[in-house]
Parts: structure tokens; C-alpha cells; sequence
């Protein structure tokens, strides 16, 4: 078993708050005005903390031909120093985990949720068979720093090459395919993850003090992530989530690779099928000041104020130029055009829908569909 990770020191910096009911713990959520420091991290201003974050290694000669035959993104090839994103798919094609992953030229480094490592590395030490890779946990020994593009941190480099990893999100990766249509808020997104030694934070919390750069909290960069409708494991994924309904064939999947666990499901969604659910980011009616949280029911109501029931809220905030929003998993059936309804704390919120996973999505080989045998022709 890994050793406990220690508290962040960011903790103790000035006015820094961490949120019982926030998707991060043991890192600061703000440290007293969200919005500003949103502002902050978008002008690269501003670190975030996320040493919570899990990382895994893999090491070895083969570490990139077996993760590729065991994961939905192509690395073979992969290049050190270039970033990427990867999952892990279940037999059915369903989400187990995602990754973000550099490679430095001899190890691979994965980045995951904090509850996730571990999961992860015995997973994946089960699946080594004879191959010549090794497995650990180093989040022990290593944490992560969140920012935007140009905001340098000094990053670990324990083969030489810096460990800064750089979110694909904001294009389509080769391979990749993107449902969303029209203007993507996804390439404005200059997120960067870097990987610096556990001791080092002490250094940054002392630069923060002496203004070198300042820090923002977790829900300042959540607010900032939902606005550039980029699905999280921890957020958006559950035990029935494919890659298709998360608009996550854009950034983490290789449609045209090898085989690995999964692939048919991908595949013929893909080509053939539509995802049964379908991923919005919701504009939120912020006038009774209620922010649903995650786990809302989302709900059409009839003109006869009957309620269907099409989906959940999966995360939220307040953003600092569209007030309050959210993203949400509504069924593929919902029409896209309505005004939704989200319950919270006894509150109707209204909702309109910004379409990330448009109701067609899929079907792309359009493959005709066969008269059914024995029907008559009009």
C-alpha cells in the first residue's frame, strides 16, 4: 500500500477554504472569491492546486505497446514530451477509468482522479503478464499543478525531460472524431497539468506569499472546465458511461487503431448506432440563487405540469461570465430545443440547453437500413 498522502500546504495560505461538499478534497476550493480567480487562471495568472490527484507509472520496454492494446488511444508511436489522454473501456465499451499521460522517454506517466490510483495500478499490475513492464504509484513522491498555457511552474524531470502536460481538449486528436458542431468553447481551453516533486509545494505556497504568481482554488478551474464542455472521470462518468455520449471520441479515442477491450462497442455505436445518452451544458435560471448539485434530477414538464424525468446533473458552478451552469446526462430521446427543469432543494431551476452531444450522433458509416423480412412495400 502506498504511503498516506500528506495535507497540501496550500491549505495554510490566506483565506484558503476547503469545501465538504466540493469534488476535491484535501485542496483548497477558493480562497475567498471564485470568480476572480477564475479571471486569474484564464489571464495565466493564477496555479491550482491538485495535488490530490493520482499518478501512476509505468516503466519498461514494452510500457507503450501494452498500454496501447489496452486502452482506446493510439500509443505506439507516441513521442516523449507529447500529451495525450487515454481510457480504460470495460468489455462493453463502458468508462473504468481516464488518463492523461506523458511519456518522457522511459517512463509513462499517468494522471488520474485521487481515488483512482489505486484501482488503477492494481488493475493494471494484474494485466502485465510477461510482458517487460513495471507499475507503482508515485503520488507519494510527485504531485500536480494546474494552470493555464504560459504560466510556468518549475516541473519535475527525473529522466531529463520536464513532466508538463498539456490538455489535448482543446482540438480534435488524430483518430479522434467530435459530435459537438459549430464553434467549439473547447479550443479556447489552454489548460496545463505539471508534474513537480511532493516537496516542491511548500516552495510554490512561499512564491503565492511573495507574489510571484497567484493560487486559485478547484472551483474556480471546475467552473472553467464545464464552460469549455470537457467531461471529468470523477464528474461525468458512471457505471453505464461510454465514450460516445461525453463527446470523449474528440480527444481520447483512436477510431482507427488496433484491437483493445471495448473496441466493438466504440466501433459500432460509432458507425452504426447512436449513444443512449447524450451529454449538454446547461444555462442555469440563477434568479432564487440556487446552484444545483451535482446528482439533480433533470425533468421536462408537460404543458400538463407532468414531469418526464431525461437525466442529472453531473457537475456545477458559477461562472464569472454566464453565471451559473452546469453539465448534465439527459437521455438521447430529450428534445434538444426544450427548456429543461432542474429540481434542487425543492426548487424548479430552469434550464436551456447548450448541445454538446447532438440526439444523431453516431451512425456515421450510414449503412441503410434493410426492409424487415416479410414487410410490405406501399
Amino acid at each position: 500500500m502506498p504511503d498516506a498522502i500528506p495535507g497540501s500546504p496550500f491549505l495554510t495560505l490566506p483565506g484558503a477554504v476547503e469545501q465538504a461538499d466540493a469534488v476535491d478534497h484535501g485542496v483548497p476550493s477558493h480562497y475567498g472569491s471564485p470568480n476572480i480567480e477564475q479571471r486569474l487562471i484564464a489571464s495565466g495568472k493564477a496555479i491550482v492546486d491538485l495535488s490530490n490527484r493520482g499518478i501512476v507509472t509505468v516503466t519498461g520496454p514494452d510500457r507503450l505497446s501494452w498500454l496501447n492494446s489496452i486502452t482506446s488511444q493510439e500509443l505506439r508511436s507516441l513521442s516523449a514530451g507529447t500529451s495525450t489522454e487515454t481510457l480504460f473501456l470495460d468489455q462493453s465499451g463502458r468508462i473504468e477509468h481516464a488518463v492523461k499521460l506523458l511519456d518522457d522517454g522511459t517512463t509513462t506517466w499517468l494522471v488520474t482522479e485521487a481515488d483512482d490510483a489505486e484501482p488503477l495500478h492494481a488493475w493494471l499490475d494484474r494485466m502485465r503478464f510477461m510482458l517487460r513492464v513495471e507499475v507503482a504509484i508515485a503520488t507519494g513522491q510527485y504531485a500536480v499543478i494546474g494552470a493555464a498555457a504560459g504560466l510556468a511552474v518549475e516541473a519535475a524531470a527525473p529522466n531529463g525531460m520536464p513532466l508538463v502536460w498539456h490538455d489535448p481538449w482543446s482540438e480534435v486528436a488524430v483518430g479522434g472524431h467530435q459530435y459537438a458542431t459549430g464553434e467549439h468553447p473547447g479550443a479556447a481551453w489552454t489548460w496545463t497539468e505539471t508534474i513537480v516533486a511532493r516537496e516542491q509545494l511548500e516552495s510554490l505556497v512561499q512564491q503565492v506569499r511573495a507574489g510571484t504568481f497567484s493560487a486559485a482554488g478547484s472551483l474556480a478551474a471546475e467552473a472553467l472546465r464545464i464552460a469549455a464542455w470537457r467531461p471529468r472521470l470523477q464528474s461525468e462518468v458512471d457505471e453505464r458511461s461510454i465514450p460516445h455520449e461525453l463527446d470523449w471520441l474528440r480527444s481520447a479515442v483512436h477510431l482507427n487503431k488496433g484491437c483493445y477491450r471495448g473496441q466493438e462497442t466504440v466501433a459500432k455505436v460509432h458507425n452504426l448506432g447512436h449513444p443512449p445518452r447524450r451529454l449538454v451544458m446547461l444555462l442555469l435560471d440563477g434568479s432564487d440563487a440556487v446552484l444545483p448539485p451535482a446528482g439533480s434530477n433533470v425533468v421536462l414538464v408537460g404543458d400538463d405540469t407532468t414531469r418526464k424525468p431525461v437525466g442529472r446533473i453531473t457537475s456545477s458552478a458559477i461562472h464569472h461570465e454566464l453565471g451559473p451552469v452546469a453539465l448534465a446526462i439527459v437521455k438521447r430521446s430529450a428534445d434538444p430545443a426544450a427548456v429543461l427543469t432542474v429540481e434542487a432543494d425543492g426548487i424548479d431551476v430552469a434550464a436551456s440547453q447548450e448541445i454538446v452531444v447532438p440526439a444523431d450522433a453516431g451512425a456515421t458509416a450510414n449503412v441503410p437500413r434493410l426492409p424487415r423480412l416479410g414487410a410490405v412495400r406501399r
